[in-house]
């Protein structure tokens, strides 16, 4: 499993807006760099590493919440929960796939037969689930989460008084 890095500015001298945007950048950096091995069914570790990395991000955003435009953060923490959960139900088929060839390993017979059917099940249900997350990856890279996650930490280094709301690509063109 991949570690978190640390989060620069987090210092005993930062402020807890510059706190606030660097933890949100240094996160969502950490989620995006697993995009390619989540969807690898041959490597269970990366789909977990993503998902570790949406929990983290997810924490940061909301203990730094007062630091954002309430409807940008909204927004965004929605997507990134939304992540979250496909990514779960991508990670538990590898779960359960994990313990049965460990369980298989020790069975003979028809009871080898019975987990061998229930494994084609789940590896099924994997499959389709990849496909899910791989739809979710492609929108998320259209809309761009990670440049909007950026702008969002961007937000929180500007004085309240100066904040602005950031757009979403379909709200731009309407």
């Amino acid at each position: 499993m991949a570690g978190s890095r640390d989060i620069p500015d987090v210092r005993v001298d930062a402020t807890y807006r510059d706190a606030a945007a660097s933890a949100v950048e240094t996160r969502a950096a950490e989620v995006f760099e697993h995009r390619g091995r989540a969807l690898d069914t041959g490597d269970i570790e990366g789909v977990h590493d993503m998902r570790v990395a949406t929990r983290r991000l997810r924490a940061v955003m909301e203990i730094f919440a007062p630091c954002f435009p309430k409807a940008d953060h909204r927004r965004l923490l929605k997507q990134v929960k939304n992540l979250a959960d496909v990514l779960g139900e991508r990670r538990d088929p590898d779960v359960m796939i994990d313990g049965l060839e460990k369980i298989a390993e020790d069975l003979t017979g028809a009871d080898y037969a019975g987990i061998q059917h229930l494994e084609e099940e789940l590896r099924a249900s994997q499959s389709s689930a990849n496909l899910r997350l791989a739809a979710l990856l492609d929108e998320i890279e259209a809309s761009d989460l990670h440049g909007q996650l950026l702008a969002l930490a961007a937000n929180a280094r500007t004085p309240p008084s100066a904040l602005r709301t950031l757009h979403s690509p379909d709200e731009a063109e309407a």
